[in-house]
């Protein structure tokens, strides 16, 4: 009579097999899961953030909002393109007003100082200010700067003046209030968008300077941009 049990070492084999199968197959199920997740996530169908929880300090837009493909311009016009650039997060001061008030004003002084203070990581953010209005046509309408630094004549001289590296970017008001909703209700509110043009960070005077430094921290140990 034959026996149907296999040898030790034919079943040895085969759990070598079936392991290689699993190990081979797990990177795939990974991938296939995080896109599974992030598909449903954008489209705002899963508030993951509400399952896990969060450290973070600031508010979390959800779902994120793409502002690499808004159709924003650049200041002499051009289509503004995102791809272009190098990957880096970013800070972004909105303003849907054709002038630069004290809200505005403190907002494009506090990212500065914020960025100022990454120290070695400077170099892997950038600042964005974004509205509906040219710089050239923004009244700068404020007493005094929050730096304590004589007075420009105009928005477009403290742009240059003060935040030379702040990139000025233009949008119609449709636009603004697509990519920035909050920020009526919530003028001292600005935005953290990730190396890929995600706006997916929002925050206010409700979150100190620490605590922004602490989660901007965070982020740029975790992310490879």
């Amino acid at each position: 009579m034959q026996s149907n049990s296999k040898t030790p070492a034919a079943a040895g084999a085969s759990n070598g097999r079936l392991v290689l199968l699993l190990i081979a197959g797990l990177p795939v199920t990974m991938i296939l899961a995080a896109s599974w997740l992030w598909f449903f996530v954008v489209k705002g169908d899963l508030d993951i953030v509400g399952v896990l929880g969060t450290a973070n300090r600031g508010n979390l837009v959800q779902p994120p909002r793409q502002l690499a493909e808004a159709g924003l311009t650049e200041a002499d016009g051009s289509a503004f393109a995102f791809s272009v650039l190098e990957p880096q997060w970013t800070f972004v001061v909105a303003n849907e007003s054709a002038r630069c008030d004290s809200a505005c004003e403190h907002l494009l002084y506090l990212t500065r100082q914020i960025h100022l203070a990454m120290g070695k990581e400077y170099n892997r953010i950038r600042r964005f200010y974004v509205s509906d209005i040219k710089p050239g046509s923004t009244r700068l309408a404020v007493d005094q700067l929050s730096d304590g630094h004589p007075l420009p004549a105009d928005f477009a001289t403290y742009l240059e003046r003060e935040h030379p590296e702040v990139l000025a970017l233009t949008g119609t008001s449709g636009q603004m209030q697509s990519l920035f909703p909050e920020h009526a209700d919530a003028p001292d509110s600005w935005y953290l968008v990730d190396p890929a043009g995600w706006i997916m960070m929002r925050y206010d005077d409700s979150v100190s300077y620490k605590d922004v430094i602490a989660d901007l921290k965070f982020l740029l140990k975790n992310s490879s941009n």
